[in-house]
C-alpha cells in the first residue's frame, strides 16, 4: 500500500551528540598530535605523495558540540567520523574551531591521532553563524598564531568545511603552501532554490564567499553526483577538481533490529522499553534540528490530517449496514493507524527556528494533535541507536539535504524512511519511500499507508540494512585519502614547473 506519487526505493547498488561515547575527549592534549602509529599508512606502498597530517577547519560548530540543536548536525557527526578514520589510516588531524566559552581548553584529544584545537575569534557567545563573516580575519590569525612555531610543511593540505571555514582556508593554504580541499555541505544557491515557508533566505554575502572557495580551491568535495553537479551548474565549479565521495555511516554503533534477517539484533521491543516508548504504538520518529529547512512541522501537520480522516471515515449513526461493509477493511486499518499513532520531534531548534523555539509544541497544541506528539531534546549516539530501532518509521521532510545522514542511520538500524525527494536524499535512501513533494496530505497517506503494512514495513527494512551496508565512514576515509593524494601530488607538480 503506497501513496499514489510516490516513489519505492529498493536500490541495494547505490542532525544525536556525541557524548557518552567509548573515545571521550580529553583535555589539556599536547599541542601536536604525532602521526598514530599504523601497519600501512596512508600512502605508503601505494603511486603518490604520502599523507601524515591534516589541517581540518569548522569554524561555526565544534566536532565537541552535540549535534541536533544549535549549528551543530550532519557535518559535526561527518567531521567526528572522517577524523577517526583518517587517523586509524595513520593520518593526524587537527580540527582548528571557534572557542564558544572561556573553560574550553586550548586544546582537546578527541581520540588517538585527533587534536581539536579552540581559536578565540570574537566574543565566547553571543555570536550566531550569522555574525561570524565579521570574525574571520580574527580567526584566521588565531590559526596562524597557533601553528606559528611548526616547522614548514607540517601540514600536508587543509580540508576545510563550510564556506566560513573554506574562507580561512583559503588564505592557510595559500600561506602554507598546500591544497585546499573543501565540503560544502550545504550550499546557498541551493537552498534559496528551494526555501521553507517562513524560512530567510540566504544573504548575497554567502553566495559570494562561497563562489570564491570555489573559485579557490583545489578539490571539492560532493557528496553525491546532484551536488557534484549543483557546484558546476550553480557556482561555475571545475567539473576537474570535483570528487563525488559519499558520507558514510557507523555501521558498529547503528545494527539492525531483530528480524528475521537479523535474528541476533536488538528488538524494537527492547529498544522502546530503553527509549520508554509504549510497545503498542506505531512510531514515526523525527531527528534534527527543528528549523523550516528541516520541515518537522509539516509531520505535525500530516499526523493532524491523517487523525482527521479516520475521523471522517468512522461510521456514523446513519450510516447502513451495506454502507459500512463496503467501506473495510481500508477505513479499518487507516482507523487502527489514527488509534496507535505516535509521533515523536527528537532534536533541538536552530537557525530560524530559535527565534520561535515553542513554534512546533503551539502547532501541535492548535491542530488538537499535542497529545500525539512528543518532544525529545538531543541524545548520545548510542541512545539515538535505540530511538531509530523503536521507531516504525522514520520521516525526513527536508526542502534541501545534500546527503542526509540521518536517513542512513535509520535504514542501517532497519528502519524504513519517508523522505521528500530532494538532493541527497534521492541517493541516500534505498530502503523507503520518496514523495514528491511537501503536502501535508500526500504525507498523512503514505505514512498512514506503511503504518497499515507491517509486511510492507519489513520488506523496506530489510532493503534498506543493504543498502547502509555500503555506506561505511572507512570506505569515506579511503575514498577521501584518494583525492589528498591527487591534490598533493597536483600542487606539487604545478610548483616544481
Amino acid at each position: 500500500m503506497v501513496a499514489h506519487g510516490t516513489v519505492i526505493t529498493d536500490d541495494t547498488t547505490d542532525d544525536t551528540t556525541i557524548g557518552d561515547e567509548p573515545d571521550a575527549p580529553r583535555l589539556g592534549e599536547p599541542s601536536a598530535p604525532a602521526p598514530p602509529q599504523h601497519p600501512d599508512p596512508a600512502g605508503a606502498g601505494e603511486p603518490g605523495p604520502r599523507i601524515e597530517r591534516i589541517a581540518m577547519l569548522t569554524v561555526h560548530t565544534s566536532p565537541l558540540d552535540p549535534p541536533g540543536s544549535g549549528d551543530a548536525g550532519g557535518l559535526n557527526v561527518y567531521v567526528v567520523e572522517v577524523a577517526r578514520r583518517l587517523a586509524q589510516r595513520g593520518i593526524a588531524v587537527e580540527i582548528f574551531t571557534r572557542a564558544t566559552t572561556a573553560s574550553l581548553p586550548e586544546t582537546v584529544e578527541l581520540s588517538p591521532g585527533v587534536l581539536v584545537r579552540h581559536v578565540v575569534a570574537g566574543p565566547y557567545e553571543g555570536l550566531g553563524k550569522e555574525d561570524l563573516p565579521g570574525q574571520l580575519c580574527a580567526f584566521t590569525a588565531g590559526v596562524m598564531r597557533a601553528v606559528a612555531a611548526h616547522p614548514e610543511g607540517h601540514y600536508d593540505l587543509v580540508h576545510s568545511h563550510y564556506w566560513l571555514s573554506g574562507q580561512v582556508g583559503w588564505l592557510a593554504a595559500e600561506r602554507w603552501g598546500v591544497p585546499l580541499v573543501h565540503t560544502m555541505h550545504t550550499m546557498a544557491r541551493v537552498k534559496n532554490r528551494s526555501l521553507a515557508a517562513g524560512d530567510r533566505p540566504e544573504p548575497r554575502t554567502r553566495e559570494i564567499g562561497e563562489a570564491q572557495v570555489v573559485a579557490e580551491a583545489d578539490r571539492l568535495i560532493a557528496n553525491t553526483d546532484i551536488e557534484a553537479r549543483e557546484l558546476i551548474e550553480l557556482y561555475d565549479a571545475d567539473p576537474q577538481r570535483v570528487a563525488i565521495v559519499p558520507p558514510g555511516v557507523d555501521l558498529d554503533l547503528f545494527t539492525p533490529k531483530a528480524d528475521a534477517l537479523h535474528p541476533q539484533g536488538p528488538s524494537q521491543a527492547q529498544a522502546r522499553a530503553a527509549v520508554g516508548l509504549a510497545q503498542d504504538e506505531l512510531v514515526v520518529l523525527f531527528v534534527g534540528r527543528i528549523q523550516p529547512l528541516k520541515a518537522p512541522d509539516l509531520l505535525v501537520r500530516a499526523a493532524a490530517r491523517l487523525l482527521a480522516e479516520a475521523r471522517a471515515a468512522t461510521p456514523g449513526q446513519h450510516d447502513t449496514p451495506g454502507q459500512h461493509e463496503q467501506q473495510q477493511p481500508d477505513q479499518t486499518r487507516l482507523q487502527e493507524v489514527a488509534r496507535r499513532l505516535r509521533v515523536v520531534i527528537l532534536g533541538g531548534p536552530s537557525g530560524s527556528g530559535l527565534e520561535h523555539p515553542h513554534a512546533l509544541a503551539d502547532l501541535a497544541q492548535e491542530l488538537g494533535v499535542a497529545d500525539r506528539v512528543r518532544f525529545v531534546k538531543p541524545v548520545p549516539r548510542a541512545q539515538l541507536a535505540d530511538w531509530y530501532r523503536a521507531a516504525d518509521v522514520v520521516a525526513v521532510p527536508s526542502h534541501s539535504e545534500s546527503f542526509g545522514l540521518v536517513a542512513l542511520e535509520a535504514q542501517a538500524c532497519g528502519t524504513p524512511v519517508v523522505a521528500a525527494a530532494v538532493g541527497g536524499l534521492t541517493k541516500a535512501v534505498g530502503g523507503g519511500v520518496l514523495l514528491p513533494d511537501h503536502d501535508e496530505q500526500t504525507w498523512a497517506r503514505a505514512l498512514a499507508s506503511l503504518l497499515a503494512d507491517p509486511d510492507e514495513r519489513a520488506r523496506l527494512g530489510d532493503l534498506a540494512v543493504q543498502h547502509a551496508a555500503g555506506f561505511g565512514w572507512p570506505a569515506t576515509a579511503e575514498h577521501l585519502v584518494d583525492v589528498y593524494r591527487e591534490a598533493v601530488a597536483h600542487r606539487r607538480a604545478a610548483a616544481a614547473v
